[in-house]
């Protein structure tokens, strides 16, 4: 069972989206889609006069913006993505984790700072994505989560990924961007452990967006997930980009 976690960078692209419905009609079996939409978020946050702040690369999101990033991951890209997958011949659901509750979450804590109504799971309702995968369905979830007393979060896509890929048991994890894996120098890192990891973001060679990335694909392998990967559309059909290894 496949989880994959495609970017904000990438969903605004017509190309790419129609490239990601035929890559996903061709595999054997539906996998669980998670969204993100960081970009247009962005980018209507700056038309509508709010300034974007992050902290380690996740997303501030103060009582303004969670309306609007609401509108945006729930709405526009969810429902784009689930027209793109349906137009390809796979049968999508789109949803997300509000809906029956599916996948619930609290505020998250950040010692670098308040993220606002920034959330991280606690806890997800396996039998609604296996009811859906077994009648060869396709959720396509977008990462805005159930809280207590029906409170909102918006909660980082890739954490999303994560929480259902160890929940679902998932065989594999790939995180989709729009470059080939972890880079060095240009060149893609083939492996890496929690060391490296370490090391690399000492160095400076990863950082923004990346970063967040690479510590939940780790955080993945940590508990139990076997394969985990960061590549692009390209590498998810060849099965290559940058594999993470547990180092317990």
């Amino acid at each position: 069972m496949l989880v994959l976690k495609i970017g904000g960078n990438e969903i605004d692209d017509p190309t790419f989206v129609d490239a990601i419905g035929a890559a996903i009609a061709a595999l054997s079996e539906p996998p669980v889609l998670v969204h993100g939409g960081g970009k247009e978020i962005r980018q209507l946050q700056e038309k509508l006069g709010l300034v974007p702040q992050y902290i380690d690369g996740l997303r501030v999101t103060d009582a303004d913006s969670l309306a609007l990033v609401q509108m945006v991951l729930a709405g526009r890209v969810n429902k784009r993505l689930v027209a793109a997958l349906s137009n390809a011949g796979v049968d999508a659901f789109g949803m997300s984790g509000i809906d029956r509750a599916s996948i619930r979450a609290r505020k998250l804590e950040h010692p670098g700072g308040d993220l606002g109504h920034v959330g991280e799971v606690t806890d997800v309702r396996t039998d609604v994505f296996r009811n859906l995968l077994d009648n060869d369905v396709m959720p396509v979830v977008s990462p805005i989560c159930y809280g207590p007393g029906g409170f909102v979060f918006n909660v980082n896509a890739d954490h999303v990924a994560v929480a259902l890929a160890i929940a679902l048991r998932a065989d594999e994890l790939v995180f989709i961007t729009n470059v080939p894996g972890v880079l060095k120098d240009g060149a893609v890192i083939p492996e890496l452990s929690p060391t490296d990891m370490v090391s690399l973001i000492a160095d400076g060679v990863i950082t923004g967006g990346m970063m967040p990335k690479v510590q939940s694909a780790l955080k993945a392998v940590a508990d139990g997930v076997k394969i985990v990967r960061i590549t692009n559309l390209d590498g998810l059909k060849a099965g290559v980009g940058t594999r993470f290894l547990n180092e317990i």
